[in-house]
């Protein structure tokens, strides 16, 4: 399992969790079993295109992932962010 940390926007989504456990060798299917069981969470990550929205960003334990193929390991750490905006 990876552990998964959501940002407020996305906890809507995951009945308010910040912090939920997904099965996956990669980002792209850690995001599948969430939506599996979180309707619409992948949508609002990823694009029609299988990439990651201009306004999130993902990262793999400290390195930040560019690609929903990107690889997984047993007990790593998936963190979403989604970006900020006002005026």
């Amino acid at each position: 399992m990876v552990q998964v940390l959501l940002p407020s926007q996305l906890q809507a989504y995951s009945g308010g969790a910040s912090r939920v456990e997904a099965a996956g060798a990669t980002i792209d299917a850690v995001l599948r079993d969430l939506d599996g069981r979180y309707p619409g969470l992948r949508f609002r990550v990823i694009d029609e295109q299988d990439r990651i929205r201009p306004h999130m960003r993902i990262f793999v334990g400290r390195e930040r992932a560019f690609d929903v193929a990107g690889a997984l390991c047993e007990g790593d750490e998936l963190l979403i962010f989604g970006a900020l905006s006002g005026g």
